[in-house]
């Protein structure tokens, strides 16, 4: 498709945001041109362009109004939609239409921004309704994103070359010197890399490598790093994005307990496939797998868990490996790095803004993700009968808790497919089986915390109000997590004896 060519056929415009689209091409398409050689037009911009050449389904529209000055183009915005716009950044052009259902329309003249400060806020920009649009579009990040239609014909606009790299399928920056004005692009890269499936020229690899070595990411807000690895991780493959991030050294320098990773060797036994940062890759695509196939009923915000998780699960390892010598052979071991991992997630966490809940869910992924699978081969080895089994699994689930079981199973999941073994891709997941059968069974989620005793119970014997209630519950509780007792009669039983002498 050259850009000469090029004609797109839209969405039927039926719905929003199509409609109202059509509605301001057409009532801009009919105004009188205020200059020679600049009829008005919108045109719609941005990633949608790029996302509809692609043939991939979006309905997230920018429209930029050429031709029209600001003061024209807010008066026509609240005749065709009255009541619903609002003057963002009237000063130089832009506007928002609110359309309902939580939808909004972006509007906007053409503009140029040039750095004036750090971070994302330190920019200025000039609305221009008579800017060229080759010098409108030299102010996005890359080519593919850099194209417009007409919606009224479907004509493309692409004076960068973006058509061609859509083919190529890489990205690459449009203006080399306007490009590092705006350092999250850096991450922006890596996230479209993932969610695309596209290389990045060299050029542009190492404009960003140059970027993230002068230090350039540091002005980064954790908000704005926190949105872009969150479209990551969306990704059907996020190794890609990771992998970039590597390339570039922004993995380093933000967050090097991950980039410690790729020296930290594995036992090729039980992992093949090579060092630590391999098999992180390896898992976090098996998440994103998992996730996308709707595996162990996860909501949205349950998918982010599972896959920071992956991400962040064996972060111990880089602290605790070490060789030694076993049965005659040299074994790369691991020890305790499950609970070792937990600072270092947290630190990582720290420089992001996923939130509490998110937090919670991955240390619980981080700590416990060799439980499951520990649970299942003690089981098939006959170190565990039946009863102590499911009284394990009801301390896990103890132990986690308000993180949901199937959270931690998606996650080691991913932990027991991302490994260099033949088939294991697609070989029935036994110990998430197993746990979750158990769980079922038994209803051991229905209250996973609550003591088999109650204060009331204790009071009846006789026992006074006071520390003594909670240390003789403590201690039922405990033999219950031992295995010894695991119903309510047994519970009473044991704190009668305990109590009372009975």
């Amino acid at each position: 498709m050259s850009a000469e060519t090029a004609r797109l056929r839209l969405p039927a415009a039926d719905g929003p945001p199509f409609d109202a689209v059509a509605r301001l091409a057409r009532a801009v398409a009919s105004r009188t041109p205020e200059r020679a050689g600049a009829l008005p037009r919108a045109l719609l911009v941005g990633g949608l362009v790029r996302d509809l050449v692609l043939g991939r389904g979006s309905d997230d529209a920018d429209v930029e109004v050429y031709g029209v000055p600001a003061e024209a183009l807010e008066a026509l915005l609240a005749e065709l939609f009255p009541g619903r716009v609002n003057a963002v950044g009237r000063s130089f052009g832009i506007f928002k239409v609110h359309l309902g259902r939580d939808r909004d329309l972006d509007v906007a003249l053409p503009r140029t921004e040039s750095k004036t400060g750090a971070g994302h806020r330190g920019f200025e920009v000039r609305g221009d309704p008579f800017l060229p649009f080759a010098e409108a579009a030299r102010r996005r990040d890359f080519t593919v994103n850099a194209m417009a239609v007409d919606p009224l014909g479907g004509d493309v606009l692409d004076a960068h070359g973006g058509l061609a790299d859509l083919d190529a399928r890489v990205l690459r920056a449009v203006d080399r010197r306007t490009f590092p004005e705006d350092p999250l692009r850096v991450w922006r890269a890596f996230q479209l890399a993932a969610r695309l499936g596209f290389g990045v020229d060299p050029d542009t690899v190492a404009l960003m490598a140059a970027m993230v070595a002068r230090g350039d990411l540091a002005e980064l807000t954790r908000e704005r790093v926190t949105e872009e690895l969150r479209k990551l991780l969306g990704a059907d493959t996020p190794s890609v994005g990771l992998t970039l991030a590597r390339t570039t050294g922004a993995l380093g320098a933000t967050f090097p307990e991950l980039e410690a990773l790729a020296s930290t060797p594995q036992d090729p036994e039980w992992h093949p496939e090579g060092d630590v940062w391999v098999h992180t890759l390896m898992v976090v695509d098996a998440a994103a797998a998992i996730a996308h196939r709707g595996g162990w009923d996860l909501d949205e915000h349950e998918r982010t868990h599972v896959l920071l998780g992956a991400l962040l699960h064996d972060l111990g390892k880089a602290l605790t490996t070490d060789t030694v010598l076993k049965d005659g052979r040299r074994r790369i071991v691991s020890p305790r790095h499950e609970a070792e991992g937990e600072p270092p997630a947290r630190a990582v966490l720290g420089r992001l803004s996923f939130g509490e809940a998110t937090e919670r869910a991955v240390v619980a992924i981080v700590r416990w993700h060799l439980s499951p699978g520990a649970l299942f081969y003690a089981l098939e080895r006959g170190e565990l009968d039946d009863r102590a089994y499911t009284n394990a699994v009801r301390k896990v689930l103890k132990r986690i808790h308000p993180v949901r079981w199937q959270v931690l199973l998606a996650a080691c999941e991913a932990d027991w497919r991302g490994r260099g073994f033949d088939g294991v891709a697609t070989l029935p997941f036994g110990p998430g089986e197993r746990f979750a059968a158990a769980v079922a069974e038994q209803r051991l989620d229905v209250e996973p915390v609550k003591p088999l005793v109650q204060g009331r119970d204790v009071l009846e014997l006789g026992v006074a109000a006071g520390p003594e209630v909670g240390r003789l519950i403590a201690l039922v509780e405990a033999a219950r997590d031992r295995g010894e007792i695991s119903e309510r009669d047994e519970a009473l039983a044991l704190l009668r004896r305990i109590a009372v002498g009975e």
